[in-house]
């Protein structure tokens, strides 16, 4: 949201006979999080979406990305070791302000359920992809694409009723959610992580 106005929003509470002053009340009543940009022109909402009307998982809309690293993945079981490997250099390089040691992890399972779910064995052609982002907000988010576009089992996946991979990401405070990936063909599982005391 823009208006162009040099005040920054505050959070107040209006009267009843008010009218004004209610719009960041109600952003911060609907939104899962909100801020304010630097230049005080922009303010923005993480909103979670719900369910269309297609069999897509909700996902979650995001502030700003400042700055994002892809990751290219070999489309084979060796993926998730070179996601560990590459993580952390990627992580170093988008000077995230988190919990590094649980954001690899993290990107280590989800790259290790692509690999193992979202690939067809023996099929040619096929690829992995991942891509760290911070958003304005400095949340990570860790999107991992695959080739294959359903998810049926992902709510028992992250509940740990089906598996514990998904389950132990959500154990490091990652939010997860999936949707069909817009860029290559298949779908991308994404896990937001909020920072917090930072870890080297």
């Amino acid at each position: 949201m823009v208006d162009g106005s040099p005040t920054r929003p505050t959070l107040r509470h209006a009267s009843s006979n008010d009218e004004h002053g209610r719009g960041p009340f109600l952003v911060s009543a609907l939104a899962d999080d909100w801020g304010v940009s630097d230049d005080v022109t922009t303010t923005w909402p993480t909103l979670p979406l719900t369910k269309g009307p297609s069999d897509m998982e909700p996902t979650t809309v995001t502030a700003p990305v400042l700055r994002e690293m892809p990751l290219e993945l070999p489309a084979d079981l060796s993926a998730p070791t070179t996601a560990r490997i590459a993580g952390r250099s990627l992580l170093t390089m988008l000077n995230w302000h988190g919990n590094v040691h649980a954001a690899i992890d993290v990107l280590h399972i989800l790259v290790d359920n692509a690999a193992e779910h979202g690939l067809t064995p023996g099929k040619a052609g096929q690829s992995l992809h991942a891509r760290l982002c911070v958003t304005q907000a400095d949340a990570l988010l860790i999107d991992v694409t695959d080739p294959n576009p359903k998810f049926p089992d992902f709510h028992a996946a992250v509940d740990g009723t089906m598996g514990r991979g998904l389950w132990k990401a959500r154990q490091h405070g990652a939010r997860l959610s999936w949707f069909v990936a817009s860029d290559f063909e298949g779908k991308t599982v994404r896990a937001a992580i909020q920072p917090g005391r930072m870890v080297l």
